[in-house]
């Protein structure tokens, strides 16, 4: 069901999914040593009520940062209506026509207040007293605007929770500039034309991850989780996924495979030839042929380990050579009480179970083991 009002979020672009602080130290721990000496980005987010400018704020002495730079859009419907960065009071819902957007520029972080610690005061201190640290924009503080890519130009490294429905618009242009990221963004872009061919080419992996790829975001639309999912004030959305370029150690650490390959348990495809995996921990470790696997498995990809081919629906970036459904195999498929708007002309991996049943498996990757 969430990953169902995902989608209608998408479509109605419906974007305002704030992340927890905890969910950021918790990723951001593993990239501590790249972050010494960077100028930080964070900007999807409203400095005084995002914890992407939160963490690195309390943090920028430790992980030794040269410049945090943060920047809002000016419509947010959260601007203005949520808890402060700087306590737990709810700020007064102003007027639209009030709602600016500014951004936030710091080098340094002191003791402001000489208390013998540098915490959230002192960034409050230096926000309100140095005039240069907070200034409005000139427009609406949209990523692709001219003010906003002259700042993305100065940055060594964006970090943040980037619009859902402007995904691939947003990492074409870090890509574009050759920035390192750190980003949020869902399963479902794994196997975006856009996206996977960076995947593939090892220009962008997934990072460490949500537990469960499961995150709870502060958000203003109805949380349609059952009750023990339900966490109170947060909405509940599941496939969620960190995707960065900064290389870490989980991406050179192999797979422990542990089953052997039998003809019973992985079926080959009747469209391509492979064998369907059906879940990710039963990749067999003596075959060496190409093998359709979830897209969890991206997870444990190690591009030292297993080679990425495809996906399961062919399009002008990925050709992998998979053929027409056969009109029987459809016909057996739609019999037995599948449904879908398949047709005999579309090419996608379908394969018959051990029990003589027609399958057309859900979302795949055709990766293919490396000879070692």
């Amino acid at each position: 069901m969430a990953n169902k009002k995902l989608a209608v979020a998408k479509d109605a672009k419906k974007d305002e999914f704030y992340t927890q602080l905890s969910d950021i130290e918790r990723e951001a721990r593993h990239y501590r040593n790249f972050f010494k000496g960077k100028v930080v980005l964070c900007n999807c987010d409203d400095p005084f009520e995002s914890n992407f400018f939160k963490y690195f704020a309390l943090n920028f002495n430790s992980l030794g940062l040269k410049k945090l730079i943060a920047t809002c859009y000016a419509t947010s419907p959260i601007i203005y209506t949520q808890l402060t960065l700087f306590g737990n009071e709810v700020v007064t819902v102003k007027e639209e026509s009030t709602k600016k957007p500014y951004k936030i520029e710091i080098s340094e972080v002191t003791d402001e207040n000489q208390d013998g610690r540098v915490d959230l005061a002192d960034v409050e201190y230096l926000l309100k007293n140095h005039k240069n640290a907070l200034t409005l924009l000139q427009y609406d503080g949209d990523f692709r605007s001219a003010e906003c890519i002259e700042l993305l130009k100065q940055a060594d490294v964006v970090v943040t929770n980037p619009p859902f429905s402007l995904f691939k618009e947003y990492v074409a242009q870090l890509v574009e500039y050759e920035k390192s990221f750190i980003i949020i963004g869902n399963q479902n872009a794994i196997t975006y034309k856009e996206i996977f061919p960076l995947l593939k080419d090892n220009k962008m992996w997934l990072g460490y991850g949500f537990k469960g790829n499961v995150g709870f975001f502060l958000s203003p639309y109805e949380d349609y989780a059952v009750s023990s999912h339900h966490k109170e004030g947060l909405i509940r959305i599941s496939g969620v996924m960190w995707f960065t370029n900064i290389d870490i150690e989980k991406r050179h650490e192999d797979m422990i495979l542990f089953k052997t390959y039998n003809p019973d348990e992985y079926p080959k495809y009747e469209t391509f030839d492979g064998i369907d995996v059906r879940e990710t921990q039963n990749i067999p470790c003596d075959y060496y042929g190409v093998m359709g696997v979830p897209k969890t498995y991206m997870n444990k990809y190690n591009p030292e380990q297993f080679e990425l081919l495809g996906y399961e629906r062919e399009d002008e970036n990925i050709q992998v050579g998979i053929s027409n459904m056969p009109e029987e195999f459809l016909q057996a498929y739609r019999t037995q009480g599948g449904t879908g708007h398949y047709t005999k002309g579309m090419k996608m991996l379908c394969y018959y179970d051990k029990d003589g049943k027609a399958k057309i498996p859900f979302s795949r990757i055709l990766i293919k083991r490396k000879q070692v």
